[in-house]
């Protein structure tokens, strides 16, 4: 799913735009975010890309929904 990744003074926030959902990032598998597993405030686990460099932000990437025992 595409997904719009944006940092704040409270950290990174995610905008699902087929949700209408905008979540704050609440944990995190790397510190950058990218390439590694990224839980939101409600609960949902996505499986963000690995980008080397890290784009600037805010960004559109395609992310994946994982179960929450995934991550």
């Amino acid at each position: 799913m595409k997904v719009t990744v944006r940092a704040t003074s409270a950290g990174f926030e995610v905008y699902v735009p087929k949700k209408d959902l905008e979540e704050r990032v609440v944990a995190t598998e790397t510190p950058s975010l990218w390439g590694g597993w990224a839980r939101l405030a409600n609960g949902w686990v996505l499986a963000m890309p690995a980008l080397d460099p890290p784009p600037r932000l805010p960004a559109t990437v395609e992310a994946k929904r994982l179960a929450a025992e995934e991550a």
